[in-house]
């Protein structure tokens, strides 16, 4: 998310003060639908909505008509709001008459420029509008915003735990925890949401994570992972593509911790370049950033480099499998790989010197 965009939306709401035009864009289509609908229901008073709002797609408006809408003074309200979604598909002569209606905005029209999602940023609307830049949530922040949009948009408290196990059971799709949230605010009746309402409306328990999964298989655990493995393929969200990205995700960040430890870096520094790996590439682990970080970091000195090596040979290889295969099931897949990783320093072909670890570290 852009520097200050939620405090520039919720001072604008607050002080009931809203500028000419707001030009909302970035990646995150469910802040970006979420800020344009405060918006609204903000700036326009609900018994004058009639007259006052008006929404129009960016490819279809005229030049004309978009002129007369921004021209038309409220009715019966000191505000009147034009919603333009798909800003960057208007045509040129259009183009033209928003860059100068946005010169001398007026001080009762507002206009909401709303970005399609995947266009680049457009330098000119930051600058004659009020730019709203809603970039995806990173895990480090997901957690603060389920307490937040708990609170927020469904008036109940959340417990941190909770939290953490809703986002491991459903991910970072805004979507959908917004969606579980909601559901969870009813099933309390508002109430505080721990751990046993996550359990019983999203149907994953502690020690039943793909985080557990994962745990296990790092720890070399296969019989313990393979016994869990129904009980994750039946949660929301994962099937065998999303766990083969989550093993891959695991076993190319032991491989980096196992080659920077053989270069001299100190085991104990591992969890906080780990931290940092995650904050610079964004990734997703599955599980809170903290935890994958913390859950490497321990494990790394019981994997060697080749053991690192074969480990991903084993992933490559089950992706294969999910792209070519009509005769295996899901499970039976994914057992076939845990088995390999867990198996890998154990195998008794000859390798080189962990070459593909060192390649991974150097990038």
């Amino acid at each position: 998310m852009a520097v200050n965009a939620l405090k520039v939306l919720r001072d604008s709401i607050k002080l009931n003060q809203f500028d000419g035009a707001y030009y909302v864009y970035g990646e995150d289509e469910f802040q970006k639908t979420d800020a344009v609908a405060q918006l609204v229901n903000a700036s326009v008073e609900p018994a004058t909505k009639d007259f006052n709002l008006s929404f129009v797609n960016g490819q279809d408006i005229s030049s004309e008509e978009l002129g007369s809408l921004a021209g038309t003074p409220p009715m019966m309200a000191n505000r009147r709001v034009i919603v333009v979604r798909d800003v960057t598909g208007l045509k040129k002569d259009v183009r033209k008459t928003l860059d100068t209606i946005l010169e001398k905005p007026s001080s009762d029209v507002t206009l909401i420029l709303i970005a399609a999602a995947g266009a680049k940023a457009d330098k000119a609307l930051e600058k004659s509008a009020t730019p709203l830049n809603f970039e995806l949530l990173s895990q480090e922040r997901l957690p603060k915003w389920i307490t937040y949009q708990a609170k927020g948009m469904h008036n109940v408290e959340i417990l941190p735990e909770a939290a953490e196990l809703l986002l491991t059971a459903v991910g970072n799709d805004l979507y959908l925890l917004d969606a579980e949230l909601s559901k969870l605010a009813s099933f309390t009746n508002g109430e505080v949401i721990n751990e046993s309402a996550v359990s019983a409306v999203v149907g994953i328990r502690r020690g039943e994570t793909v985080g557990d999964l994962l745990d296990y298989v790092l720890s070399k655990n296969a019989s313990a992972a393979i016994e869990l493995l129904p009980h994750i393929l039946l949660q929301p969200k994962n099937n065998v593509v999303s766990l083969i990205m989550a093993l891959s995700t695991q076993m190319l960040a032991i491989a980096w911790g196992r080659a920077r430890v053989d270069d001299g870096l100190s085991v104990g520094r591992l969890e906080s370049e780990y931290f940092n790996l995650l904050k610079r590439t964004g990734a997703f682990p599955m599980r809170p950033w903290g935890q994958a970080a913390k859950a490497w970091a321990r494990a790394v000195p019981e994997w060697g480099a080749r053991a690192c090596d074969r480990a991903i040979d084993a992933l490559v290889l089950a992706d294969g499998m999910v792209k070519e295969s009509r005769v295996s099931s899901e499970e039976q897949i994914l057992t076939t790989t845990i088995l390999a990783i867990c198996a890998a320093d154990k195998v008794g072909r000859k390798r080189g010197s962990g070459k593909n670890s060192r390649q991974i570290a150097s990038r």
